[in-house]
């Protein structure tokens, strides 16, 4: 089990990172909800050696392919072959109206745009000329001063986010890995998500070796008054998505259709103060890991052993010490990657 942290303050961007390098974390990554994703990554990268860096996620349709492909073969070079490029296509709404750009059918639309870097990529490090003409996206013009220096560290390895069974299939087939949503469970995980994935590997001729899965867990603990303060902004993030439609699949399969159906309607009135009382304690334990430092690590465990390879906190991250104990514990180490379906 490889363990992730987050970057958030661009200004302590570089300190955080070393800090999190020296503490043991494999990863830091970034998301993409009101700053930008990479100059966090930019300055990172200067101030660690080892540690992956990487977006979970930036959206992907508020950019160009080319645009994009040119900033992730820049932080390619400055972090020497250290980037995962995690893309989510957001919603609608953002895509039109925050961001200004068009929408199209989002899962041909994603797999097209992993395509069209990919070959800009292609074209930089070969020098073959660029031609990708697609529905959504043509790139066919390249002179050779506008095309980037190759780095030798290779293409950035992509991982796409997803949640429905359509956009996680093809993930698995143009994709080097996939981020669950933090909004999701274990159980969603093995009965939808690692079979779609299995599927879209299957359709590309390959297997879920190799294959990174990273799940986002909601985490509440710390001393007494500290895990309940987390897991009441826990509830008020569950409530946040069960009341988004597209996410009440993922009810549906727990049986809590209802209760999801009740808060998009709270929502809709603007009774946000409402809604934290509708998240029972099953739905946070199914979201999230709450309990005591020493009870974490087993928790985990018990979530996320062969079913996901690569795991980030939401809400709180573990201090160094616990960060050690979760390192110490077995977590399905020596499993080649996640369950296969």
């Amino acid at each position: 089990m490889i363990i992730d942290t987050t970057l958030g303050d661009l200004e302590a961007a570089a300190r955080d990172a070393g800090t999190a390098e020296a503490a043991g974390y494999a990863g830091a990554f970034t998301g993409e909800v009101s700053s930008d994703p990479f100059l966090p990554l930019a300055l990172a990268a200067g101030a660690t050696e080892r540690m992956t860096l990487g977006t979970a996620i930036a959206v992907a349709f508020a950019r160009s392919p080319m645009a994009l492909a040119y900033t992730a073969h820049d932080l390619q070079r400055l972090s020497r072959g250290r980037l995962m490029l995690g893309l989510g296509s957001q919603v609608r709404a953002h895509i039109t109206r925050r961001f200004s750009m068009p929408w199209g059918r989002p899962v041909a639309q994603m797999r097209e745009f992993v395509l069209a870097m990919r070959a800009a990529w292609n074209s930089w490090e070969s020098g073959e000329p660029l031609r990708f003409e697609g529905e959504h996206y043509q790139h066919t013009l390249m002179p050779p001063a506008f095309a980037a220096r190759p780095h030798g560290h290779g293409s950035p390895a992509v991982l796409l986010a997803g949640v429905g069974d359509a956009m996680t299939r093809m993930a698995g087939e143009v994709a080097d890995g996939f981020l669950c949503h933090g909004f999701t469970t274990e159980r969603w995980i093995r009965e939808h998500t690692l079979p779609a994935l299995a599927q879209g590997r299957r359709r590309a001729g390959k297997t879920m070796d190799g294959f990174t899965v990273k799940a986002a867990v909601f985490l509440a603990t710390g001393t007494e008054e500290e895990t309940a303060k987390a897991a009441r902004k826990i509830r008020s993030s569950i409530a946040f998505y069960a009341s988004t439609p597209a996410y009440k699949p993922i009810l549906d399969l727990h049986g809590w259709g209802e209760a999801a159906a009740e808060l998009t309607r709270l929502s809709k009135e603007g009774r946000w103060a409402e809604m934290d009382a509708l998240v029972t304690d099953d739905m946070l334990h199914a979201f999230a890991i709450v309990g005591p430092p020493e009870q974490v690590p087993g928790l985990l465990a018990g979530r996320c052993a062969g079913v996901v390879n690569r795991v980030s906190f939401l809400v709180g991250a573990p201090p160094p010490e616990l960060l050690a104990a979760i390192a110490g514990a077995d977590l399905g180490r020596d499993s080649a990657g996640p369950v296969q379906k």
